[in-house]
């Protein structure tokens, strides 16, 4: 999703009509007062009255969509095709804004949301970052912050302060580079996880199921986007190669999970040409995989300004209308920009575009505004319509965000026990760092004015009375310290906080980094302050990325290092309650944590796998062969906790069918391997079987523990990654607590590998399922 400091294009010509609507739109929009919500076909409209077929509820979305694309004229439905879709009053088609921002809370990035109109909401609930929010391994949490952000988008809109309901969240890209500016909005490095991360959330954001949505979730950026400026190439130019191997089992699974588990009614095609094909030109992705495979029921839009750049940047079309026509037969609905609505008419009167293909995409579009009941008469009136502004920054909200960062902090070490502390025993503190009182530290990007903001300075404050602060440097550039001062307070306190990390000046759309190192003199800056202070030193890292800390692993002056994220509004409290033991952390590493010399592999190498014959190490967990800082899925505890594998029996009982059935899919690479598309449907459902695992917390204290299951075959050969994670559950236990947690194996799912052309197969023999140490064999043979 580009910013809007990206590259916007100014009107160049083609569609006049379209663009003098445009502009009528926008000074309709900029005069709306909050009691004239948009709506179509109200009891005493014309348009009901003529009983227009787009006016009647008891026809399905796509059948209304269709009579009301059939009214409208050639340049009607030209200026329909833009993020800012001008009203067509003859009909009573209200105006709308298609770009809205929800990543982790209402955003004002796009559009169409606004915190200064006259409805009186001046805030909305600021979640965690994505990653830190996945960090918690909890899908019911995750459920439950998309269910709120979506609660508030519908209440915003209700006051009049939303000009669209279409959020184009969440991003689920794959976080494959740990030098990537927005790996911070993404569920990390996993497809498992971000798979259930895109079901979990759009499920929540989307409402209660029902075929009223509350709002329409937006799934970005597809496919295998992960680059923004580095080393001179930017991500509107960026030509990625990619393996079907790699597409099949790394970058789309959390698309595909998005759109058949989650039920998205959008999917965002990227700037990204991936193996020279634009991905917004892609029929292939578009119409056969995104529409065709993955049964997208909803619209698909371009990233900001990417029919444009498929000319500009590109250079993939020969001209303006080339690039519309190319994008529009592809399977493009809507571009976030005005590009196709200057040159879709051109391009129809050359022959290039017809206006059958626009029916397409304005069906899809009008399907889901239908939808979210604009159609319906007064949507104040629908299951929604009661929601209003005492139902955002709700005290419900406020818990929630709280509840989420610090279920996503981790903590990566704590010698000695050092925390958590003793509040009692904490005369004074020096808390010291340029993200100790800085708020903006706290929200990340794509953010709105938060309900609340409370920093890691006053969070500490709240448990302590002496706190003495020192920023340190100006910023979490810290191009200079005060070296000095922040040795001489830290001698003074009988405690010593580091809030040190990184912040949107180093990693950000638009912006990648060049080191994993923490920025400018902190290291320095923090190993003084260590070596100054009383006793070991607290340091918490404030970063979406990760960073290479080898230097404070190894110093035992540094006692404790939590990993905090972008902790949203609630962020300064959820630490000092971790910091104080209020609460027991529990968060793991959604990324893989690697050393600096990792920087010398190229960002543009898409490849997952290792290549050890040239020296290329690999990406994630699951393929990488290097050193690590912190491993994916680390992270400490104040409590002992134990998992063990318990199923009564080591092979589940397959029936003769299934086995008969799976001997009939045998593949021809030597018989080693069943083909998972030709088991079908019923047959990988008869194949799935239950594991459970048993955890118990020896104590000393309650906590929410989350339990990871992985899968790992006996080599790692024939591109199998060294283990796969299949499963994760997240359990509350009180100290002395043992519970069974029960995990459902779907061995076509789970236990298949990709082969190089993209299939997957399950191989014969041996699978282990593995929970720690302890390993589960299972064995397929038919």
């Amino acid at each position: 999703m580009a910013s809007s400091s990206g590259p916007r294009r100014g009107i160049n010509g083609g569609g006049m009509a379209a663009v003098l609507l445009l502009v009528t739109a926008l000074a309709a929009f900029s005069g709306a007062a909050a009691a004239d919500l948009p709506f179509s076909c109200g009891a005493s409209s014309a348009e009901a009255a003529q009983g227009y077929a787009f006016c009647d509820t008891m026809l399905g979305p796509a059948t209304r969509a269709a009579d009301l694309v059939s009214r409208l004229t050639p340049a009607e439905k030209v200026a329909q095709l833009g993020d800012v879709a001008p009203g067509v009053p003859r009909l009573g088609v209200p105006a709308y804004k298609w770009w809205n921002e929800a990543l982790h809370g209402l955003a004002t990035s796009g559009k169409g949301l606004h915190f200064n109109a006259p409805g009186g909401v001046r805030a909305a609930t600021s979640f965690p970052q994505v990653l830190l929010a996945a960090a918690a391994f909890d899908d019911g949490l995750w459920f439950r912050i998309g269910q709120a952000i979506g609660r508030e988008a519908r209440a915003l809109f209700n006051v009049g302060q939303a000009e669209g309901l279409t959020m184009w969240s969440p991003n689920v890209n794959i976080f494959r580079d740990p030098r990537w500016g927005r790996g911070q909005e993404t569920p990390g490095e996993d497809p498992a996880i971000a798979s259930r991360y895109a079901a979990a959330f759009v499920r929540g954001i989307q409402g209660n199921g029902s075929s009223l949505l509350q709002t329409s979730a937006c799934c970005k950026h597809a496919t295998a986007y992960d680059l923004e400026d580095w080393g001179g190439v930017q991500r509107y130019s960026f030509v990625p190669r990619v393996t079907a191997q790699d597409l099949e089992d790394t970058f789309n699974p959390p698309f595909r999970s998005c759109v058949a588990d989650g039920g998205a009614t959008c999917v965002m095609c990227a700037y990204t040409a991936v193996n020279g094909v634009p991905s917004c030109a892609d029929a292939g992705l578009l119409t056969g995989t995104v529409r065709g495979d993955w049964g997208l029921d909803g619209y698909v839009a371009s990233d900001c300004d990417a029919v444009a750049i498929m000319r500009d940047a590109q250079r993939y079309a020969a001209s303006p209308e080339d690039a519309v026509a190319v994008a529009l037969k592809a399977g493009l609905d809507i571009d976030c920009g005005a590009y196709v609505q200057q040159h879709a008419t051109v391009a129809i009167q050359q022959g290039k575009l017809t206006e059958q293909d626009m029916d397409r995409a304005l069906t899809n579009l009008f399907a889901v505004r239908m939808r979210l009941g604009h159609f319906d008469g007064d949507p104040r009136s629908n299951a929604y319509g009661a929601l209003g502004a005492a139902d955002i920054c709700t005290p419900e909200h406020r818990s929630l965000a709280l509840e989420a960062a610090q279920d996503g902090i981790v903590l990566v070490k704590n010698d000695g026990g050092l925390l958590p502390l003793d509040r009692s025993a904490v005369g004074s503190a020096a808390a010291i760092g340029p993200n100790a009182d800085d708020g903006r530290a706290l929200i990340a990007n794509y953010f709105g004015p938060p309900c609340e903001s409370t920093t890691p300075l006053k969070g500490l404050q709240s448990y302590v009375t002496d706190v003495r602060f020192l920023a340190g440097c100006s910023s979490a550039a810290c191009d200079a310290a005060a070296t000095d001062q922040a040795t001489a307070l830290a001698g003074s306190a009988d405690y010593v906080f580091l809030f040190m990390g990184l912040s949107q000046q180093q990693e950000s759309e638009g912006k990648d980094r060049t080191s994993l190192l923490l920025p400018g003199m902190q290291q320095s800056l923090i190993t003084a302050v260590a070596d100054a202070a009383k006793r070991p030193v607290i340091l918490v890292l404030l970063s979406g990325g990760p960073v290479d800390i080898t230097f404070a692993q190894s110093n035992p002056k540094i006692g404790a290092i939590l990993w905090a994220g972008y902790p949203g509004q609630a962020g300064g409290l959820a630490i000092a309650r971790v910091l104080f033991g209020d609460h027991n952390p529990g968060g793991r590493l959604p990324v893989t944590w690697y050393p600096e010399e990792f920087t010398k592999v190229p960002m543009t190498d898409m490849r997952m796998r290792a290549d050890p014959a040239t020296g290329y190490p690999g990406r994630s967990y699951r393929f990488y062969q290097g050193k690590t800082v912190y491993k994916f899925g680390y992270g400490l505890s104040y409590s002992s906790f134990s998992r063990k594998l318990v199923s009564r029996t080591n092979t589940p009982a397959f029936s003769t069918a299934v086995l008969t059935r799976l001997r009939e899919t045998m593949t021809g690479e030597d018989g080693r391997s069943y083909h998972v598309d030709n088991i079908g449907t019923d047959g990988c459902e008869q194949l799935k079987f239950p594991a459970t695992v048993e955890v118990k917390n020896h104590g000393p204290m309650d906590g929410k523990h989350s339990v990871l299951m992985f899968l790992r075959w006996p080599n790692a050969t024939d591109g199998r990654p060294s283990s796969q994670l299949i499963g994760f559950r997240s359990q509350h236990l009180k100290a002395g607590e043992r519970a069974n947690l029960r995990f459902d194996v779907s061995p076509c799912e789970h236990f298949s590998r990709v082969t190089e052309d993209g299939k997957k197969v399950i191989d014969r023999g041996s699978h282990f399922l593995m929970v720690d140490d302890h390993e589960m064999e299972i064995r397929f043979e038919a």
